[in-house]
């Protein structure tokens, strides 16, 4: 098992599989083009769990500052094949992103959960220790 920095759209690729079990309504195309577009302009980074040659956790975040966090990493996307869930590969992922986090000068990571994702919430809570400080709202145009 090792955690994979994805640079490349041929990573990223292989790693669009994986993804899509939580991003349900991209198609790969339009997966591609945001990925990297968001890593040429907003440093967008995206790692991967691999064991035995294959991508079982995706993860996708970047740096941010604002003046409610300061300086700090926000995580979009945490996802782990569904066929290997609840084998600490999540747990690995976010504690690589903390690690980036804190090798860099953030002293947060931050992250939304959609409210019917409660094995998330449970696990985001109980096992990496992450507090519930706030509600995300959202209003499509």
């Amino acid at each position: 098992m090792k955690i994979k920095e994805l640079t490349t759209r041929e990573e990223w690729k292989a790693a669009f599989p994986v993804m899509k079990q939580l991003r349900k309504h991209l198609d790969e195309e339009n997966d591609l083009q945001l990925v990297e577009a968001a890593a040429e302009k907003s440093d967008y980074k995206m790692a991967a769990v691999i064991d035995g040659g294959n991508i079982v956790a995706v993860t996708g975040y970047m740096p941010m500052i604002t003046l409610y966090n300061g300086r700090f990493i926000w995580v979009y996307d945490l996802v782990t094949d569904e066929v290997h869930r609840s084998k600490g590969y999540g747990a690995r992922l976010l504690a690589y992103v903390e690690k980036q986090a804190s090798e860099n000068g953030y002293g947060i990571v931050s992250l939304s959960s959609d409210l019917q994702r409660k094995d998330a919430h449970r696990f985001y809570e109980e096992k990496m220790d992450y507090d519930k400080v706030s509600y995300v709202f959202l209003k499509r145009l």
